[in-house]
């Protein structure tokens, strides 16, 4: 919500609930045919470029998964076991061919826990620290669950939050819009989530 008003007080215009059904380049520019999915209106956007961004999918065909038996789930993804092993004994999948966040760091670390699988240790990643980071200006990065997901789990927690505004570092680099807000265990003080809106948090998401 944060990040969405900075990025409206930008000039971005924002068409939530609403469906794009087709795209065609006209002279110079693109008309893009959008529908509200509330009242089925139909409208049309002259557009200078458009970029689409649907989601990705694992890059699995021709690999040779079906030769071999591997199982691979609706979505193309390889199908593993808590410990990265597919159906087939001695094979192993990680990183974008199997389920989770499709991240260079995510596959990073459960590479490493495979290696040490393989050389008899036990081999772990843990997902609740893995980071994910929006690009935008002021970016936006998060690590953890968030107040939803607590509720959803029944666990109890507080949250702390401060403003940009009032760090001295943004007052001179004359970026103050944006947050830092920590949830953690009501009990033990475990930091739970991180979440992080304003400058350079993409740098700043890994001290979390």
């Amino acid at each position: 919500n944060e990040l969405y008003k900075m990025l409206m007080k930008q000039g971005m215009e924002f068409k939530l609930s609403t469906k794009c059904l087709g795209a065609k380049v006209s002279g110079k520019g693109v008309i893009v045919e959008t529908e509200e999915l509330a009242t089925g209106t139909k409208a049309q956007l002259e557009c200078d470029y458009v970029l689409v961004s649907t989601g990705r999918r694992p890059f699995t065909d021709g690999l040779g998964l079906a030769d071999v038996g591997v199982k691979t789930d609706k979505g193309g993804r390889v199908e593993i076991d808590a410990h990265f092993q597919t159906n087939i004994p001695g094979i192993w999948a990680i990183g974008d061919v199997v389920t989770g966040p499709m991240l260079a760091h995510k596959a990073e670390d459960e590479g490493v826990a495979v290696a040490e699988i393989l050389a008899g240790q036990k081999g772990h990643v843990n997902y609740d620290a893995i980071p994910n980071v929006v690009y935008t200006w002021p970016e936006l990065a998060t690590v953890g669950l968030n107040e939803e997901e607590l509720k959803a789990k029944g666990v109890e927690y507080k949250v702390g939050t401060f403003p940009f505004l009032a760090n001295g570092r943004a007052k001179s680099m004359e970026e103050t819009e944006g947050l830092v807000k920590i949830i953690a265990d009501a009990r033990t003080d475990r930091v739970l989530g991180v979440h992080i809106v304003g400058p350079r948090a993409s740098d700043l998401i890994p001290e979390a």
